[in-house]
């Protein structure tokens, strides 16, 4: 890669919007130089506004291609679909998939992704075995899949293993839809270890931990993986599951005596290595208490919504200075649009107001507010120099399209407001990352490849 001095009449700068900004990317793919009020000269001119490319925090990429196949009602059920039935459709689905299947739908996926305007994804891979629950001979035979799928899509990624142990609560087994899987953390850290030593030298690439959820790990073993992965890397990211649902804080009730997040903040000291997904589930105190403890909240608005899990206390995480970030889970919805619009709108339909997130201000832009945190949340949970157009980031950005309908005329100040609120189609042009272009004019470089993939894979996995 060459060095490349590019020009944007606006840009999305960490304290705002900027008019006449160059800027200059290594050969190494970073931000090396940013310059306002420049003039233009020979720098390559971008075709709209700039922003810094969306983090997607939270994906579990296989599940895309089940997308729409769990939206009925099975016949003889009795309707009362819920979370734990739509895992048992999962389970089936999951039962049977190759590695070669599985790096086909990742790549999908982050094309997709790539052209929504994410430019990044934490992998939370728990697809480990084969379908008898045995290990590939390359113990990170899967994990290796969807980062191949990442390098060859262009998206960077935080790829996260999964410790997986238990079916429930106090240790209970775990049932035969969870055989592909289970690990003990001794096996999950030579995942790790052997992923980190494949790739110490790639910049696109972040190599993490993801203790399922608390149901699925024990207070040892949780110590146990953690202090193994510090050990290999004192600031590697660490993920996990918690609070989802009603009855997952229940079982945690009966069985500690403690809700999820008041047992995690009593117990492991969450940090800003941390990123707890969804937390829908709080009481004031755990919301303040997770909030405090600079862990990341990761909101899956569009999934959550699929799953009927219930709505995230958002005003009170934001008003006691939590810190949150996007994903798109099951990729039911593969926009940052759509998540953080809906995120704004259970808001509103909850508490029958407008605007409810924008935070203080008399002209406060609640589009800017809610982009600029998701960035910010999003790049410390992939734990990656992301999510900013600042020197020494990544060069991950987005050129919006002048002639989207919906941004005509539109004044920078109001330009995430009408992206977010006022349309539906995808006003994304071109998508950089690590300073390679990978989506021009709307397409991917390599779209119809992976789609003829994609499209054999389902053919198999729907006959």
């Amino acid at each position: 890669m060459t060095r490349q001095t590019l020009f944007a009449a606006n840009a999305l700068l960490p304290d705002g919007w900027a008019e006449n900004v160059r800027l200059e990317v290594d050969a190494d793919g970073n931000l090396d130089q940013i310059t306002r009020g420049a003039a233009a000269g020979a720098a390559t001119r971008l075709a709209g506004p700039v922003l810094p490319g969306m983090p997607n925090l939270h994906s579990h990429a296989f599940q895309r291609a089940m997308a729409g196949l769990a939206e009925h009602v099975a016949p003889g059920s009795s309707g009362d679909d819920s979370f734990w039935t739509w895992r048992e459709v999962m389970y089936r689905f999951v039962g049977a998939l190759t590695p070669e299947q599985v790096q086909a739908i990742a790549a999908q996926l982050y094309v997709e992704m790539l052209k929504a305007g994410y430019t990044a994804v934490g992998e939370f891979h728990y697809l480990h075995h084969g379908p008898d629950g045995r290990p590939y001979d390359d113990i990170a035979e899967m994990s290796r899949r969807t980062i191949a799928a990442a390098g060859a899509s262009g998206i960077g990624i935080t790829q996260l293993p999964v410790l997986y142990s238990y079916g429930g609560f106090g240790a209970e087994k775990a049932g035969e839809g969870q055989r592909r899987f289970l690990n003990d953390p001794n096996r999950l850290l030579r995942i790790v270890e052997v992923l980190k030593d494949s790739h110490e030298d790639d910049p696109q690439v972040r190599i993490g931990l993801a203790p399922h959820s608390l149901r699925a790990v024990t207070l040892e073993t949780l110590d146990e993986v953690v202090a193994g992965l510090t050990g290999l890397d004192p600031a590697a990211p660490i993920h996990l599951h918690i609070a989802e649902q009603v009855k997952e804080v229940e079982d945690c009730l009966a069985c500690s005596g403690r809700r999820p997040v008041e047992w995690l903040l009593e117990n492991h000291a969450p940090d800003r290595r941390w990123c707890l997904i969804h937390a829908t589930h709080m009481s004031e105190a755990e919301t303040k208490g997770l909030a405090a403890s600079g862990a990341v909240a990761g909101l899956c608005p569009t999934t959550e919504a699929n799953l009927g899990d219930g709505l995230f206390p958002a005003v009170d995480f934001l008003a006691a200075g939590g810190a949150w970030g996007i994903g798109s889970d099951s990729h039911i919805s593969v926009s940052p649009i759509e998540e953080l619009r809906w995120l704004e709108y259970g808001e509103r339909l909850a508490r029958r107001k407008r605007n409810v997130l924008a935070g203080e201000g008399a002209d406060a832009s609640l589009g800017h507010r809610l982009y600029s945190d998701a960035l910010a949340g999003g790049a410390q949970a992939l734990g990656r120099p992301i999510g900013a157009l600042q020197v020494g980031r990544r060069a991950d950005f987005v050129v919006l399209d002048p002639a989207a309908p919906v941004l005509s005329e539109m004044p920078a100040a109001r330009l995430l407001d009408a992206m977010i609120f006022a349309g539906n189609r995808n006003p994304v042009r071109d998508v950089m990352v690590g300073g390679e272009w990978l989506v021009c004019e709307g397409s991917h470089r390599d779209e119809r490849k992976v789609l003829e993939d994609y499209r054999a894979v389902l053919r198999t996995l729907l006959s």
